[in-house]
């Protein structure tokens, strides 16, 4: 049984071997990839690197394979990676690292392991997208109150019952200096009386606008 778990290099090197390694990679890929795909919104190009990508690194560390310069020369040229991509989501990043120790593990001979070890990362993954682990209800609000009303304080009370915590993040001015703009950061106790909680407040900002909407995860929430 321990049989499978064991290298397929372990006899030598050949194109056979190459092969099975870079399919084992590539199969890795398709089940991160697929994961991924199902577990949230990912572009279709994302989903493509996830494939590629552990087929690239395999190949990298079998051409290696013990060389010190090429092993040098293969860091310094992925080191430039690094200031042409931006960080992406943290779910994002954690695909990479999966595929990218995938395909590592497929470099060794651990094909098996490789196998086994993407496909478990990828069901909890997954597991844990479809439940609500870690998940707050955040939401952008945007209030606009006359000049005259003194907004520090006013929405309080409105807060206190309708949210869990709330944050004023920016605050402009608007149409000559006679309107405020307010930007918060809020966690709704239940998104469910929405229309209540905007009707009061509009009560206290004059019936001027207010709009609502979800907050997007950013590119950079790590």
């Amino acid at each position: 049984m321990s049989a499978i778990f064991d290298s397929i290099l372990s006899e030598g090197f050949s194109v056979t071997m190459f092969l099975a390694c870079l399919a084992a990679a590539g199969i890795c890929g398709l089940v991160a990839s697929f994961i991924m795909g199902k577990s949230g919104e990912a572009s279709k190009g994302f989903l493509i690197s996830l494939v590629v990508l552990p087929m690239v690194v395999c190949t990298v560390i079998l051409m290696v394979n013990g060389s010190v310069g090429t092993g040098i020369a293969v860091a310094g040229a992925f080191s430039l990676v690094r200031f042409r991509s931006v960080a992406g989501k943290a779910k994002d990043i954690s695909a990479i690292f999966l595929v990218m120790t995938a395909g590592l593990a497929c470099a060794a001979g651990y094909v098996v392991i490789a196998l086994l070890f993407t496909i478990l990362v990828s069901l909890v993954i997954l597991l844990l997208s479809q439940l609500s682990f870690g998940q707050k209800e955040m939401y952008e609000l945007h209030i606009t109150v006359p000049e005259t009303l003194q907004f520090a304080g006013a929405f309080d009370d409105l807060f206190s019952r309708y949210t869990n915590r709330h944050k004023l993040i920016k605050t402009r001015t608007s149409n000559m200096g006679s309107l405020y703009k307010l930007s918060y950061d809020v966690e709704l106790k239940d998104p469910t009386v929405t229309q209540a909680f905007l009707d009061e407040l509009r009560c206290r900002n004059g019936n001027l606008e207010i709009l609502i909407t979800e907050k997007l995860e950013g590119a950079d929430a790590l």
